[in-house]
């Protein structure tokens, strides 16, 4: 290989984001023939400096409001801005080596944070290690399992997913790296999206979402008949969907309705009929539809996330098959020839993986058997657990990041923690005893998923610019080290000054919904089988029709509110390419959008970190009242509008002899 590095980068090549044609093949922006500035002390530094302060920023704010930030975006926004502070040149390589490293933070605290203060919440402790120790291998087992399927999923498939958060981050480093114009228009997108959601976060200058209920006429429907419309306004948001595209953001946002404009207001219906002739009260009288949205409809979506989940194992069969097949010569053979293998396609040997996750698994075992159950039998059962439930859920949690840059890890958890509590049960691991584990092995596995989809989301941006695979596997170990530490001693913090249950307590959302539900399986309560069920065959029905089963899920579980704002932006994205005939200008206005909506996700992406760092401070000055108001929900739809239209505007201002440098991506360009 030529140890010269190349000078300035001229961006991201044409066939990006788009299908290959026959015979076509995709060169990065850091040629593969050539060796780049990627690990060093600047880089390492800072990627792990970034892993201690996002961790304890993301962990503040998750257990806050139940949402983790990516950590991605804003990273190598600070990388970029480094580089050009320092005058550094040719930094592309380090700068995606420390987001690499730097944004294992989000999905080591996604991990912790969803599952583990349920033990706090149950009235059980949590000590230091035991945090530590699951959420640390949480991560390296989901980084050893994801590994495998590298290839398949950032260069097989090329063209075929979206990958919106990794779109949004290359276009982050690349502006970055290229300057210009497309750096400038990045700039500006990012400047107007981060003041926009700042405004929102730490001020409450208008509210955060626009529902119906703003209207008379919509408490009214709210009331009688249980339908509402909620829309969160954040630009991060919109900008995703813009680069998700109308066919996904489509897909997702029907599920979205099916729960809120059918499954809700005809469950109310009914049962009020059944009350009406029994002579009893409705019992979804009281209730609001997100109440009904919460407790009925979401295990609905978790039985179709879970059952997408196995689908997409039988459909990946063959490449999974293939990859262990793969892992079996390797072992079987003496030492490779590494240099006959392209940089950009090195990856950690299939040797140190399987080498990897049997030390894991081991480890795993002396951890429950020491430090959680002291039974071998049950050790055991926990291990296996473990084993099969991050296995099963791997290339779940890297197809919905490949397809809606969101990962649906706490639905996958309370499915593991559902299956965990029942098998533990009938081994006779039941109580406190069967509680730890059951939100141990929870706390693991959700760390392991998170850290797939995670980590598939930076392979592909690698792939894209170039990195070395290898570099950012083993990398990325150190940072889930870091990142594990960190959230460790912030939720113990937490938990000593402020609490996770009684007054003025840490709300920690998503770990009190798994404690409500484990408490009393392990009390000698049942699931709601007969709803994951119904999702799992309607999941089923969706296959057989040709729909993508996952993104519909998604919508099923995930709030209206994050959904409508994704298919506002496939919407624009298919309007201002679908004006005109000339597909060069198409092309032209797709890309203009691409940046303008990455600038949003990471100006909103830098700034909502930035809120809750203030947020750590005392420093906010939102007023509740206020942001509650039917006024409040006014303005922040025209806020939204204008904001829409503003994208509008400029994508429609592209002109074709600004095409050059970046390809189509959307919608349009998926199978």
């Amino acid at each position: 290989m030529s140890s010269n590095a190349p000078g300035k980068s001229k961006g991201i090549p044409e066939n990006a984001y788009r299908l290959l044609k026959e015979g076509e093949v995709y060169v990065p922006v850091m040629k593969p023939d050539m060796e780049y500035p990627e690990v060093n002390f600047r880089s390492v530094f800072v990627g792990l400096l970034m892993a201690v302060i996002f961790s304890a920023s993301a962990a503040y704010l998750g257990l806050k409001i139940g949402q983790v930030f990516d950590a991605a975006i804003p990273i190598a926004i600070i990388a970029v801005g480094l580089s050009a502070i320092t005058k550094r040149k040719n930094s592309l390589g380090e700068n995606v080596m420390i987001q690499s490293i730097g944004s294992s933070s989000g999905m080591v605290v996604a991990g912790a944070i969803f599952t583990l203060p349920a033990l706090y919440i149950v009235g059980l402790q949590a000590e230091f290690y035991k945090i530590f120790l699951s959420s640390l291998l949480g991560g390296f087992l989901g980084t050893f399992l994801l590994i495998p399927f590298r290839k398949y999923f950032v260069a097989d498939t090329h063209g075929k997913y979206p990958f919106p958060q990794s779109v949004a981050t290359t276009e982050v480093l690349i502006g970055g790296e290229k300057g210009g114009n497309q750096a400038m228009l990045l700039f500006i997108s990012g400047i107007i999206g981060g003041i926009y959601d700042f405004l929102i976060e730490t001020f409450g200058a208008w509210s955060e979402y626009f529902t119906s209920r703003a209207f008379g006429w919509g408490q009214i429907l709210a009331d009688k008949y249980k339908m509402v419309f909620r829309l969160n306004v954040g630009a991060a948001v919109m900008g995703l969907g813009y680069i998700v595209g109308l066919k996904y953001s489509a897909i997702i946002c029907a599920g979205s309705f099916v729960a809120w404009y059918v499954i809700i207001p005809v469950a109310y219906h009914v049962s009020g009929e059944v009350a009406a002739m029994a002579g009893t009260a409705n019992p979804f009288a009281d209730m609001t539809p997100e109440m009904i949205f919460r407790t009925y409809v979401q295990p609905i979506g978790i039985g179709g996330i879970a059952m997408s989940g196995m689908i997409g194992i039988y459909k990946s069969r063959k490449i999974i098959l293939g990859a262990l097949g793969i892992a079996v010569k390797e072992l079987k053979a003496g030492k490779g020839d590494d240099t006959a293998v392209v940089r950009t396609h090195k990856d950690i040997p299939m040797k140190v993986i399987a080498g990897g996750i049997s030390v894991v698994m081991v480890v795993v075992f002396i951890f429950f058997y020491l430090g959680i159950v002291n039974n071998l039998f049950h050790a055991v059962v926990g291990v296996l657990i473990v084993g099969v439930m991050s296995f099963l859920f791997t290339t779940v949690a890297a197809d919905a990041i490949a397809i809606v840059g969101v990962n649906p890890v706490s639905g996958m958890t309370m499915m593991t923690l559902i299956l965990s509590a029942l098998i533990l049960m009938g081994v006779g691991l039941s109580g406190e005893a069967g509680m730890v584990a059951a939100f141990l092995i929870g706390g693991v596995v959700c760390t392991a998923l998170a850290m797939a989809g995670g980590l598939v989301s930076d392979l592909k941006t690698g792939y894209w610019l170039g990195s070395t695979p290898y570099k950012q596997e083993v990398w990325k170990f150190v940072g889930v080290a870091v990142s594990a530490a960190t959230v460790a001693g912030v939720m113990i913090l937490l938990n000593k000054t402020h609490g996770f249950v009684g007054e003025n307590a840490f709300p920690a959302p998503q770990a009190n919904a798994m404690a409500a539900i484990i408490q009393p399986m392990m009390s000698g309560a049942s699931a709601p089988w007969l709803l994951y069920a119904a999702g799992a065959f309607l999941a089923l029905t969706l296959n057989m029709i040709g729909i993508v089963a996952i993104a519909f899920s998604l919508g099923l579980f995930l709030p209206l509110e994050f959904n409508t704002p994704i298919l506002i932006g496939g919407i624009i994205n298919w309007y201002v390419t679908t004006r005109t005939k000339d597909e060069k200008l198409n092309n032209a206005r797709k890309e203009q959008g691409t940046l303008l909506a990455s600038g949003f996700i990471a100006g909103g992406s830098l700034m909502g970190v930035i809120s809750a760092f203030l947020s750590l401070f005392g420093i906010n000055y939102i007023n509740r009242e206020w942001v509650q108001s039917s006024w409040a929900e006014i303005i922040s739809i025209i806020m939204f509008t204008l904001l829409c239209l503003y994208l509008i505007w400029h994508i429609m201002r592209a002109k074709v002899e600004d095409d050059g440098d970046n390809g189509d991506n959307g919608d349009e360009t998926t199978t």
